[in-house]
């Protein structure tokens, strides 16, 4: 067995932890809630029905659950650019070749499943930090859609900048369905990105599910002299 020497190293700080967690409470919350607005049950009663007001309960979560999403997303997007390099926008968004080459091989290992092979990085590796620039997209799309469909039935003044968007993609009925489609890439990669988290803590060891409650990550000593080597190039360069 290959003895490696590990480093303790601080990967992700406490803004990205909090957002994390409070994006992943979201997300639940508004699939559940969402879910039941697009397709309520029936459900069977002997009171009057103004005295039963869980469907508008059930918005009302939906509603409140958006809005700390949105900020949420607005924080994260602030802290690209201010926070560590491992939280930095540039780890979103292939804007270098080595930044494809790298994802071709996270690609090959768990995907295609390559024997015999890793990629290890510190932060998230190129593949994982796409997929996530793809999650943004998508936030953006839920938000702007989701405020599109909330404009006509609110005098707020920031839901009604958004009363536009329904005529540019042909009325509500489309746009809520967009809004729903994209509620199921939610749930999709929420059941691949788990999988993924354990499948690397699982293989490498280095303590992946734990980071992201703690911030820590166990790195092997060339792995972090060699990101500090590439780190000072990419300065001077």
């Amino acid at each position: 067995m290959t003895k490696h020497n590990l480093r303790r190293v601080f990967v992700w700080e406490l803004p990205v932890r909090v957002y994390h967690w409070i994006n992943a409470l979201c997300i639940v919350v508004l699939c559940v809630t969402g879910y039941i607005i697009a397709r309520p049950p029936g459900l069977q009663s002997a009171s009057e029905a103004s005295f039963s007001y869980w469907f508008g309960i059930n918005r009302f979560i939906h509603f409140v659950a958006s809005y700390i999403f949105i900020f949420n997303f607005i924080f994260r997007l602030y802290w690209g650019f201010v926070g560590n390099q491992y939280a930095d926008w540039k780890n979103f968004i292939p804007t270098t070749r080595k930044f494809f080459h790298e994802m071709w091989a996270v690609l090959k290992i768990d995907i295609l499943l390559k024997k015999n092979s890793e990629h290890l990085s510190i932060g998230h590796n190129a593949l994982a930090g796409f997929i996530y620039f793809l999650t943004f997209i998508a936030f953006a799309v839920q938000a702007i859609t989701g405020f599109g469909l909330y404009a006509s039935m609110s005098d707020w003044w920031l839901p009604n900048l958004f009363a536009w968007v329904p005529g540019i993609v042909g009325g509500d009925f489309v746009l809520r369905e967009i809004h729903h489609a994209t509620m199921w890439f939610f749930i999709l990669f929420v059941i691949i990105h788990v999988y993924l988290v354990f499948y690397h803590d699982y293989v490498e060891g280095r303590g992946e599910t734990s980071s992201i409650i703690g911030g820590w990550k166990f790195i092997e000593e060339e792995t972090f002299q060699k990101e500090l080597e590439e780190k000072k190039e990419m300065e001077e360069a």
